[in-house]
């Protein structure tokens, strides 16, 4: 985002200097660029100037693509840990899309280079892909809205833990053996046992019941424990995984 007061043109001497240093003639506003630099026989460098971060900036710079390999993208410094959350995020994405990201001090003109220009070469994570397949089994039916706020979102964890509170409402203390078969939760004794929402007690050596905030969750997720009864079950897991 843009922040008030500050112009494209108090970019451009700083951004301008950095390349001369590097053997570069520089001139702005060359055609639809706003600042192209040339060395020699090399092909042209492009930076597009902007107050802030912003989705056209990064529309005219994979535009000026078709031109050169060497674009730049380049933005005031800001401080906070906002501003650095959003220098972190738009310098994951400048990688992507193989631009380079410039950010300049106004207060006296320093200049970072954070990332040059290069083809994108992407890495997928493994762990986190099984993780989220992981989650794509264990959720029964399709209790979320694509798009719904995090707060809310019903997680395969909660729902293997209002099926064993079903259970346990049917059929009151059970050993957690019998939990773990009739629910088809392998870890349904750990889950019990870790009691992340506070609504199981154990009654004795591997027995388990409802506690009072079980006894409240039952009314509470009405709704969501008869939708679940109606769908298809998830296979049985052998693992546990950390509570969201």
């Amino acid at each position: 985002m843009a922040r008030p007061g500050i112009r494209e043109t108090d970019l451009y001497l700083p951004v301008k200097r950095l390349l001369e240093g590097q053997g570069y003639t520089v001139k702005g506003e060359v055609g639809a660029a706003d600042v192209v630099a040339v060395r020699g026989e090399e092909d042209p460098v492009i930076v597009e100037l902007k107050a802030g971060f912003s989705l056209s900036l990064f529309h005219q710079a994979v535009e000026r693509q078709a031109i050169t390999d060497a674009v730049y993208v380049a933005v005031p410094q800001v401080t906070g840990r906002a501003s650095y959350r959003a220098l972190v995020d738009n310098r994951k994405l400048c990688r992507r899309l193989g631009l380079g990201l410039i950010t300049v001090r106004l207060s006296d003109g320093f200049v970072e280079i954070h990332c040059d220009p290069e083809p994108y070469r992407p890495r997928q994570s493994k762990p986190r892909k099984t993780r989220l397949l992981r989650e794509f089994v264990r959720l029964v039916g399709d209790p979320n809205s694509g798009g719904a706020t995090r707060k809310r979102l019903v997680t395969g964890y909660r729902q293997e833990a209002l099926r064993c509170l079903a259970l346990l409402q049917q059929a009151g203390p059970t050993k957690a053996s019998e939990v773990a078969r009739q629910t088809a939760i392998a870890h349904a004794r750990r889950l019990m046992s870790d009691n992340h929402y506070g609504w199981f007690e154990r009654m004795g050596a591997g027995i388990y019941a409802l506690s009072p905030k079980g006894v409240s969750a039952i009314e509470d997720y009405a709704a969501e424990i008869e939708s679940m009864a109606t769908a298809r079950p998830p296979e049985s897991t052998t693992e546990t995984i950390a509570a969201q």
